[in-house]
């Protein structure tokens, strides 16, 4: 995906999502409603959750009434839910980190004041980021189920610490190919944003957010000959489960979750909707790995 400093909208309506609870939360809120009010910009809802909630159709309703950006209060679970409601409807994304991370949200507490200054200026840049789609299919090809992430997708055993049996295959059709069946802990199928996310504790690569590609990351594989694997974003996936007992799981961004049956498998390729996430000059990918991740700090007393 490529970045995009030109052709910036003005921002007129805004809608903001969030989670009850957080800290800080009534004290953002004010300074964040005085900012909007003083450039005439409207907030037109506040979806405030209990975590764990869903979204309700009320907000649902008033994206569809015309939402031209979306701000979302807490870290990157917020930011990736906010932005899952708003994929495929064209609406760029703030994240304001109310968390302890944040590697996706790209203004802190301190700066909610400088970075929305800056914003209903026009001084942003829109990094347009990719998303994946996952079908549920049984035997017959139907699909019973389609799910969006911004991160990844997670194949994984219900329950304590439990192995599970999976074969990957990419392609489609005739032109289908297996790339191998494994034993372990399951498997991340990760956008590159999603690339610092469990891929990356599971040992998976760092990949820059401007690749098209898909990153498949065994978890805790029995065997040293399994390692991560890039492919093109072209490209399909599916995988299916070799037990014949017990269910899997496919969750979508740690968020949302649904059970797997031995008959059935997950084919997961590129989606076509894009997450415009804002960043605001000065920030880039690399600088966010280096604080956020201390990605190549010098030890101390180096030059």
């Amino acid at each position: 995906m490529t970045n995009h400093p030109s052709a910036k909208p003005r921002f007129r309506r805004v809608g903001l999502v969030g989670k009850t609870g957080q800290t800080g939360m009534s004290s953002v809120m004010d300074r964040l409603l005085a900012v909007c009010e003083a450039h005439d910009v409207e907030v037109v809802f506040q979806g405030m959750l209990e975590p764990g909630d869903p979204p309700g159709p009320d907000i649902e309703g008033t994206l569809d009434n015309g939402v031209d950006l979306l701000i979302t209060l807490g870290g990157d679970g917020t930011l990736l839910w906010g932005a899952r409601l708003v994929a495929e409807r064209d609406v760029p994304v703030l994240g304001i980190n109310l968390g302890h991370m944040g590697f996706l949200t790209s203004v802190s507490q301190e700066g909610i004041e400088e970075a929305l200054e800056s914003l209903f200026r026009g001084e942003y840049v829109l990094d347009r980021r990719s998303t994946l789609e996952a079908n549920v299919v049984g035997r017959d090809g139907s699909s019973r189920a389609r799910y969006l992430a911004l991160n990844d997708f997670v194949i994984h055993k219900r329950g304590m610490a439990r192995v599970t049996r999976l074969e990957l295959l990419v392609g489609e059709g005739d032109s289908q190919e297996e790339i191998g069946g494994f034993t372990g802990d399951g498997v991340v199928l990760s956008t590159p944003t999603g690339s610092t996310a469990y891929s990356l504790s599971a040992g998976g690569p760092i990949v820059a957010p401007g690749m098209d590609c898909i990153t498949v990351t065994p978890i805790c594989p029995h065997t040293l000959a399994v390692r991560p694997l890039v492919i093109s974003s072209e490209e399909t996936v599916t995988v299916l489960p070799l037990d014949r007992a017990g269910t899997l799981v496919l969750t979508v961004d740690g968020q949302e979750a649904t059970d797997v049956s031995n008959e059935e498998a997950v084919v997961v390729q590129q989606a076509g909707a894009i997450v415009n996430l804002i960043r605001i000059p000065g920030q880039t990918f690399f600088s966010t790995l280096r604080k956020k991740l201390n990605w190549a700090i010098r030890p101390h007393g180096e030059g």
